[in-house]
């Protein structure tokens, strides 16, 4: 069995974190009845014996005494992350995993990457160095970070490069919250740019999320509970709602919702690494069958049925409806159309009371309506997890390497071009020791790289689907 930590950095990484590890907890706990520390818990949480001080030792059998969460918590303000440790969670984070400041990063990619990662990068060395002991086989570190602000896109890609120094062979996958073109910090096309160059040469993969799709997918779920006509009711303790019974507090507070649906693309990402199944899919598959080159690690993900995020009492869709929707524009956590785009590969994770038939049914069937590239016309990669999500009966995250990324892309040149020519906000970054204009140049150099690669492929679009050559062998 493999183990995963988690990082999460500044504000955005932190609640979206807070969210994974309470649903996490909440889904170990309703196939672990027996109270028992097994190989699945293990992936993501170590057994304490606190008797003996707080570092007591690693209990690896028998009962669960305490456990703790293979997490770093990092955030330059105090407020998310002493919030957390004042919540119901606080028990499962050990205080020497976290790292906090007082004053923020003032949503300066320079402050966090440049001023705080200098100041910082021994301590993060060590915590992770800590973190890492405590593993006896570590696959995989998931970053959890916004693009927009100063912290979570400096600071959360300098501890990325980081990774890669000290641990090369691990994985690093990354989820990165991209801003939406409404969004009130001014810099952060700046920021999310120069975070991309970091994203581009030292992440695995990348699962970028927008905002706006969030935002619309939980007034989605909130219209299809109001609407009476699934007869849905919310349970107590929603996980699209948080702790609250009331749909109404999706309007008042969203973000928990929206967090909550990142949250659950992790959990169902690493459901085949925890749980038994018929087809299991370990993280290293996804980077090796979904990345045919380096640069091209940005994966889309979609979640259905929606209503699992909603956690109603809903009668369940046809199960070949569930496929159909993961390949729609409206249940992708990124504004795109994969399906009028390239596919260059896609992964079906299923979850629940699925077969090995159905699978493949649902993927002939689709087959016909997807462009994929010429040279990968069989690129599907499937897993098949035994356990479904808490009080449902099935799942599936589709994660497809497609060319629909690029809108994303363009719009965040366009928004950093916009400042850039004039200059405007630049004095505050060009004053932090390390910083330099050819940063904005290079940076924006290497979106544009990115950018041209997708059009490339976008080019061999509708061309001739050839089978490759095979290798003849004279006998």
């Amino acid at each position: 069995m493999t183990q995963s930590v988690v990082v999460q950095v500044g504000q955005c990484g932190n609640q979206v974190g807070c969210r994974f590890w309470d649903l996490a907890l909440r889904e170990h706990a309703a196939v672990n009845k027996k109270g028992i520390y097994d190989e699945a818990l293990s992936s993501f949480f170590r057994n304490i014996d606190t008797r003996s001080g707080d570092d007591g030792p690693d209990i690896y059998k028998g009962k669960i005494c305490s456990l703790k969460a293979r997490a770093l918590l990092i955030d330059m303000e105090e407020g998310v992350v002493n919030e957390i440790l004042q919540g119901p969670l606080r028990d499962v984070f050990d205080s020497k995993q976290l790292i906090t400041d007082v004053s923020g990063s003032g949503n300066n990619w320079a402050v966090g990457h440049k001023l705080y990662g200098c100041q910082y990068r021994e301590n993060i060395v060590e915590k992770l160095r800590k973190t890492a002991e405590h593993c006896d086989c570590l696959q995989c570190f998931f970053i959890i970070h916004s693009m927009g602000g100063g912290t979570g896109s400096g600071l959360g890609t300098f501890v990325l490069n980081l990774l890669e120094d000290e641990f090369p062979e691990v994985y690093r996958f990354v989820t990165a919250v991209y801003p939406s073109g409404e969004d009130d910090v001014i810099t952060s096309p700046y920021n999310s740019v120069l975070a991309m160059k970091e994203l581009n040469e030292h992440a695995d993969c990348v699962l970028p999320i927008e905002n706006e799709s969030l935002f619309d997918i939980v007034n989605k779920i909130h219209q299809m509970i109001n609407s009476g006509k699934l007869g849905s009711i919310v349970k107590q303790n929603s996980l699209v709602t948080s702790s609250a019974s009331s749909a109404k507090t999706v309007q008042e507070k969203p973000f928990d919702a929206m967090n909550n649906i990142v949250a659950n693309l992790l959990l169902n990402l690493t459901s085949s690494a925890r749980f038994e199944g018929s087809l299991n899919m370990d993280l290293n598959e996804i980077s090796m069958n979904l990345v045919p080159f380096p640069r091209l690690h940005y994966l889309v993900s979609s979640l259905t049925p929606l209503y699992t995020l909603a956690d109603v009492n809903v009668p369940s869709r046809r199960l070949d409806q569930m496929f159909s929707d993961a390949f729609s524009r409206d249940h992708q956590l990124i504004q795109a159309d994969p399906k009028h785009s390239l596919y260059l590969a896609c992964a079906l994770l299923v979850r629940g009371n699925v077969q090995v038939s159905d699978l493949r049914r649902n993927i002939e069937r689709l087959k016909p309506s997807l462009h994929f590239v010429s040279w990968n016309q069989e690129g599907w990669k499937t897993g098949l997890c035994s356990v479904p999500p808490v009080g449902h009966s099935h799942s599936l995250l589709a994660l497809a390497n497609n060319t629909c990324v690029k809108p994303t892309f363009i719009e965040l040149k366009d928004r950093f071009m916009k400042l850039y020519k004039k200059k405007a906000h630049l004095h505050h970054y060009l004053h932090i020791d390390g910083m330099e204009q050819s940063c904005f140049s290079e940076a924006i150099s290497s979106l544009s790289d990115l950018i041209e690669e997708y059009n490339e492929l976008d080019a061999t679009k509708g061309g001739p689907r050839t089978d490759p050559s095979r290798l003849k062998i004279a006998v």
